[in-house]
C-alpha cells in the first residue's frame, strides 16, 4: 500500500498534496495541489500573488488552501500575518477548501484567530507539527489535523488522536515510506496500518471534513 503524501514541495509527486505558491502553480495532469502565500514571504509586497490566488483557489487540482500561517521567527510582524492568515481562512471558507497551516511559536496566536473567525465549515491541519504532547491536545481540541514530518516529537505524535494524524515529507529528501516507518514505530502500529489511517485521514481532510 502507498501513503499518501500529505504535504510535499516535490513537484512531481503523486498520491500527494504539493504545496505551490500562485505565482508558481504549474498543475500537472493527475497531481494534486494546495497554494497559498507563506509566512515567510509576508515582508513582500504580496498583493499579485493574492490576485493570483483568487484566480487560482477555483483549479480543480487545487485541492487546499496553503501553506500559509504565522511564524514569529520569519516574516512580517505578527500583525501583518494574522491579517493575511485570516484572509486565507475567508478564502478557504468561500470555495470551501480546507487549509494547511505553518506556524512557529504562535499557537496561542493560531488558535485564536481561528476561534474569532468561526464558525467554519472547512477543515484546517498544521503541516509539519513539532510542538509537544500538550500542543497536540489542544490543536487536535479546537478541531486541528496534525501532519508529523520526519522530525516529530514522539510523544505529541503518541497523544495525537488516530483520526487526526497525517504523515508528510515536506521538503525533506527523506522518502515518505520512511517517516510512515518511522511513525509506525512511535506508535506501536503495524505500517500497513498506519498507511491505511494516514491515507483515510487525507481522504477525510480533502473532503473537508471538519
Amino acid at each position: 500500500m502507498n501513503i499518501f503524501n500529505f504535504h510535499t514541495h516535490d513537484t512531481a509527486a503523486h498520491d500527494a498534496i504539493i504545496s505551490a505558491s500562485p505565482s508558481c502553480f504549474n498543475p500537472q495532469p493527475g497531481l494534486l495541489y494546495s497554494i497559498g502565500i507563506h509566512s515567510w514571504n509576508t515582508n513582500e509586497d504580496f498583493q499579485q500573488e493574492w490576485d493570483l490566488m483568487e484566480t487560482f483557489c477555483y483549479h480543480q487540482q487545487v485541492v487546499a488552501i496553503g501553506e500559509t500561517g504565522l511564524d514569529k521567527l520569519r516574516g512580517a510582524p505578527l500583525d501583518i500575518q494574522i491579517e493575511l492568515f485570516k484572509h486565507h481562512i475567508a478564502l478557504a471558507e468561500h470555495v470551501k477548501k480546507p487549509l494547511i497551516v505553518h506556524c512557529v511559536r504562535a499557537w496561542q496566536e493560531l488558535i485564536t484567530t481561528w476561534r474569532i473567525t468561526a464558525p467554519h465549515q472547512v477543515s484546517l491541519a498544521v503541516h509539519g507539527f513539532r510542538g509537544n504532547a500538550n500542543t497536540a491536545l489542544q490543536l487536535v481540541k479546537e478541531g486541528f489535523y496534525l501532519s508529523f514530518g520526519e522530525n516529530f516529537n514522539t510523544e505529541a505524535l503518541a497523544a495525537t488522536p488516530h483520526d487526526r494524524i497525517l504523515i508528510e515529507n515536506d521538503d525533506s529528501n527523506t522518502e515518505i515510506t520512511s517517516v510512515a516507518e518511522s511513525a509506525a514505530q512511535a506508535l506501536a502500529l503495524p505500517i500497513e496500518q498506519v498507511k491505511a489511517l494516514a491515507n483515510d485521514n487525507a481522504h477525510n481532510f480533502i473532503s473537508n471534513i471538519v
